[in-house]
C-alpha cells in the first residue's frame, strides 16, 4: 500500500527513556561470557550501554513524560488535541487502552478520539500515517505516542536478545497546515514471518497460567536480518521515488535503530552512505521499538531540525512481519532535549 498526503506537517518531537543505564560488557561479564566475544559482539553489532525502565515504571509513564514535556514546550493546550495515537507492544493492560488511559492523564477533553495501535518496529511510521489521515478529515492536531519497554518481557538468559533492548516512549505533534510539503508512505506485511519475533504466550491462543512465569520475547536475529535486507531497500526507494528524491537529493535516511550492523548493511543496499544514516543510537539506548525512529530524529538531527528543515526518509520494520516506509521535509520544528524518567 502507499499513500501520499498533503498541507500536514510535524511540529514537535518529545522522548523520554528509561532511567536505569545498563551496560553491555558488565552484564556479559556478570552472565559468564567470555571477555573476548563480548568484544566481538560489541564491535560487531554495536551494544555499549542501554537506558531500560526502573521497576513499576511502564510505556504509558514514558509516553506522559515525553507528552507533557512536548505541550509545555509548544504551549499547547492539550483540551485543543482532537485526537491520540498510542502505538505500543507493551501496554499497561490488555484492556482499557493506554490511550484512553493517557487521555485523562494528560487532560484532553472528552471529544478526543483515542485509540491504540499494537504495533512494534514499524509502529511510529504507522501511527504518523494515522495521524495525517485524521488531519486530512477534519482533525488539527493529532498527538502520536509511540514507545515500548520491551526490556522488561525478554528472558535474562536469552544472551542473544536481552542486552539489545532498551526502553523509550516518544510524543509527536501533527498539525494541519496549508503550507507544506506532501507526506508519502508505503506499508507491507508478511504474516507468514510472525514466529521470527513473538511473545508465543499470554494472549488468548496460548493464556499464562496464574502463577507461571511471565511471557517472554522469542527472535530469531539471522531471520529478522535476513527479513530487513529483503524488504526494506524497495520500501525505501518507493518513498523516495513517490517524493521525487534519490538517496542524493534526500538529507537523511532514518531507520529503526535495531543495531549498527543492521543499520549499516540496510543504509547502503539503500544507496545511502553512512554518513546519511544515524545509527549510534543504539549504542547508548539499546533498540527502543516503536520509539527508535523518533529518538534518532532527536538524537541526530534535533539540533539541525530546530533550525532548518530536513527530506527526511524513514522506514521501521519488525514484528509481524511488517514494515512502513515515509518521506517528508521536517522542520524547523521544537525538539526538547531526550531526557530520561525519572529524572534524579
Amino acid at each position: 500500500m502507499h499513500s501520499s498526503l498533503s498541507n500536514i506537517r510535524i511540529s514537535c518531537l518529545a522522548v523520554s527513556t528509561g532511567s536505569v543505564v545498563r551496560d553491555f560488557r558488565a552484564d556479559g561479564l556478570a552472565a559468564g561470557i567470555d571477555p573476548a566475544q563480548l568484544e566481538r559482539v560489541a564491535k560487531a553489532i554495536g551494544l555499549r550501554e542501554r537506558r531500560v525502565a526502573a521497576p513499576g515504571v511502564t510505556t504509558l509513564d514514558l509516553c506522559e513524560d515525553a507528552a507533557r514535556r512536548l505541550l509545555e514546550e509548544m504551549a499547547v493546550d492539550p483540551t485543543s488535541i482532537d485526537a491520540l495515537i498510542f502505538v505500543t507492544q507493551t501496554p499497561d493492560y490488555l484492556q482499557p487502552n493506554n490511550s484512553s488511559l493517557l487521555q485523562a492523564r494528560l487532560g484532553l477533553c472528552k471529544s478526543v478520539a483515542a485509540f491504540d495501535i499494537t504495533q512494534g518496529c514499524s509502529g511510529w511510521i504507522y501511527g504518523l500515517h494515522q495521524a495525517a489521515l485524521l488531519c486530512s478529515h477534519g482533525a488539527a492536531r493529532v498527538l502520536v505516542c509511540a514507545g515500548d519497554t520491551l526490556s522488561h518481557q525478554t528472558d535474562p538468559k536469552d544472551t542473544a536478545t536481552h542486552p539489545i533492548f532498551g526502553d523509550a516512549g516518544s510524543a509527536t505533534l501533527v498539525e494541519k497546515t496549508g503550507s507544506e510539503s506532501a507526506m508519502h508512505f508505503i506499508f507491507g506485511t508478511d504474516g507468514s514471518g510472525a514466529p521470527a519475533i513473538m511473545v508465543p504466550t499470554g494472549g488468548a491462543r496460548q493464556p499464562v497460567a496464574a502463577g507461571a512465569p511471565g511471557a517472554y520475547l522469542k527472535m530469531d536475529g539471522a531471520e529478522v536480518f535476513n527479513f530487513a535486507l529483503r524488504e526494506v531497500p524497495p520500501a525505501v526507494a518507493g518513498v523516495l521515488k513517490l517524493a521525487g528524491w534519490t538517496p542524493a537529493t534526500a538529507d537523511r535516511l532514518v531507520l529503526h535503530q535495531a543495531n549498527r550492523f543492521v543499520v549499516s548493511a540496510v543504509a547502503r543496499k539503500c544507496g545511502f552512505p553512512d554518513a546519511k544514516c544515524p545509527m549510534d543510537l543504539v549504542e547508548q539506548f539499546g533498540n527502543q521499538s516503536s520509539a527508535s525512529i523518533p529518538a534518532a530524529l532527536v538524537h541526530a538531527c534535533g539540533s539541525t531540525l530546530q533550525e532548518q528543515p530536513l527530506k527526511i526518509a524513514a522506514c521501521g520494520y519488525g514484528v509481524g512481519l511488517s514494515w512502513g516506509a515515509a518521506a517528508f521535509t521536517i522542520g524547523p520544528v521544537v525538539v526538547p532535549p531526550m531526557l530520561p524518567f525519572p529524572r534524579r
